[in-house]
């Protein structure tokens, strides 16, 4: 008898945990989705500016249509991608917030005009300083709100049993879903799995939120995208005997950047995941 399909949880927020999901189907895991954050996006307005910068898909899907000539700067290929099918053209910032600010400064004239951040509600915040720091006025807009799921989804509940791994984005998610399984009573079942992480900031969060039980394997992508963070399911996925509780956590980024894309969802977040500034879903 072929062994089980192993069962990986998938905590970003919609349409990305579709995206997650039919991934780990094509790699031949059991997605189990049970969303941790509700993504709403807000009207958005374009004041005059410069240039816009966006940090993950979900900013970019709620942008208005360009008007001619206005350049877009966005976090990760997955992100410009998005933009570029909403009609933007987009130049790509690789990988995190720090790059998107190092992009600015060298494309960008502080003496041009402000620069329009597109951001999720609660982010960025960082991001919005360094610019400002590097003397540009930034004009820092919400795109969408994040809002904690309030339940648990009964598929999910029903199937955590089988379920060996669980997949984190950005702390914020790691923090909602620890919760809604917290309350739904099924912290013990949580630190029966493994734990994988898109950087160390939500392997941090992770483990706080879980504590004092501890996952039985906490790791950790070696680089801030969802390629990465998958690829831990690869020829580690099936461990052998040793694989105790609190298993090891592998060093990975200090930092995601700018979700879901981790991933804003991060997520970032997308192939890579839409990568976010200070946990952006």
């Amino acid at each position: 008898m072929p062994p089980p399909v192993p069962g990986v949880l998938v905590t970003r927020p919609e349409p990305g945990g579709g995206e997650t999901a039919a991934r780990l189907l094509a790699l031949g895991f059991r997605p189990v989705l049970a969303p941790a954050l509700v993504l709403v996006p807000r009207p958005l307005p374009l004041p005059p500016c410069q240039a816009v910068l966006v940090t993950s898909r979900a900013a970019a899907r709620a942008l208005p249509a360009p008007p001619p000539g206005l350049p877009l700067l966005a976090v990760g290929e997955a992100t410009a991608a998005a933009a570029r099918a909403a009609g933007w053209p987009a130049l790509v910032a690789a990988g995190t917030a720090a790059d998107l600010a190092r992009l600015a400064a060298a494309r960008l004239d502080p003496a041009a005009g402000p620069l329009l951040l597109a951001v999720g509600q609660g982010y960025a915040q960082d991001l919005a300083a360094a610019l400002r720091g590097a003397g540009f006025r930034v004009l820092r807009r919400i795109a969408y709100a994040a809002h904690p799921a309030t339940t648990l989804p009964s598929d999910a509940a029903a199937a955590i049993g089988g379920v060996r791994f669980i997949l984190f984005h950005s702390p914020r998610s790691a923090r909602c879903a620890i919760t809604l399984f917290r309350e739904a009573g099924q912290a013990a079942t949580l630190a029966g799995m493994e734990a994988l992480v898109l950087s160390r900031r939500v392997a941090e969060a992770a483990r706080a939120a879980l504590a004092p039980v501890r996952w039985r394997a906490l790791r950790v992508a070696a680089r801030p995208t969802e390629d990465a963070l998958l690829a831990l399911l690869g020829p580690g996925a099936f461990p052998g005997p040793g694989a105790g509780e609190g298993g090891p956590e592998q060093d990975g980024p200090q930092d995601h950047g700018p979700e879901d894309g981790g991933p804003d969802d991060g997520a970032p977040d997308d192939g890579s995941v839409e990568l976010r500034h200070r946990g952006e879903p």
